[in-house]
Parts: C-alpha cells; sequence; structure tokens
C-alpha cells in the first residue's frame, strides 16, 4: 500500500472534475424537483435584481449544463471560468453577509463557495486542450 493519497495526479485529475460537475449538477437538480425556483427568484428580486426568475433559470442551466460539459471533458476552462464567475456573484450577493462558515459555525457563509472556486481553478488549470474557444 502506498502513500496517501494513493492516487497519482493524473487519476485525480478527471476525479476532482467529475466531482465538482456533480456537485453543480446536484444543486441544479435538487432546485429543479423541490420546486424552489420560484422561492430562489424572489430572494434575488428581494436583493434588487431584476428578472429573477429568468435569473435562476439562467443559473440551473449553467449549472446542469456546464456539469454534463464537464464530465465530457469539453470546453472545461470555459465552463470552469463561467462557473467560478457565478460563484464569486453569489458571494458578493448572498454569502458574504453571512460570514466564512455554512455549517457548525455559520448559515450561508462563504466556505462552501470558496473551496469550489478553488476546485474549478485546478480542473481549469489542468486541462490541456488546444480546441476550446479561449486557447
Amino acid at each position: 500500500m502506498g502513500r496517501f493519497p494513493f492516487l497519482p495526479l493524473t487519476v485525480m485529475l478527471p476525479v476532482i472534475r467529475c466531482s465538482v460537475a456533480l456537485i453543480f449538477f446536484l444543486h441544479a437538480i435538487v432546485r429543479v424537483f423541490n420546486g424552489t425556483i420560484p422561492q430562489f427568484a424572489d430572494y434575488l428580486t428581494n436583493k434588487g435584481l431584476p428578472f429573477g426568475k429568468a435569473l435562476v433559470i439562467a443559473i440551473t442551466v449553467l449549472e446542469i449544463s456546464g456539469s454534463i460539459l464537464l464530465v465530457m471533458n469539453f470546453l472545461v476552462r470555459q465552463i470552469a471560468a463561467a462557473l467560478f464567475i457565478m460563484l464569486l456573484i453569489g458571494i458578493i450577493l448572498i454569502h458574504a453577509e453571512k460570514g466564512w462558515f455554512t455549517g457548525e459555525h455559520g448559515a450561508g457563509g462563504i466556505e462552501y463557495s470558496f473551496i469550489l472556486m478553488i476546485a474549478l481553478m485546478v480542473v481549469a488549470s489542468a486541462d490541456n486542450k488546444q480546441h476550446d474557444i479561449l486557447s
């Protein structure tokens, strides 16, 4: 038995890419199937953003389609950048006022978004395909 983490980076990079994709996919799917799109839309509207429902639908489409593209290993840097920006806006509009912690020591802070942003940067950095739009 080798040393932790036991698997080489070449194996772990696709694992982190697909794991991040799964997090975004499930987050969006739960929003759809639990019917919380109107609640999220009202929240954004109350924050002063116009077109709350359209924004939530756009976020949900980005999370679902972006997840699928990440798993397919296609347009990885562009999808990672889009999700990164979405998370940053979420921090600014929602999470920053709630502090750092999301669980045990707080409620809805930025720590979860922060680590997802770091993971997205790793995923984007690991992508070395030359056919992407931004190359």
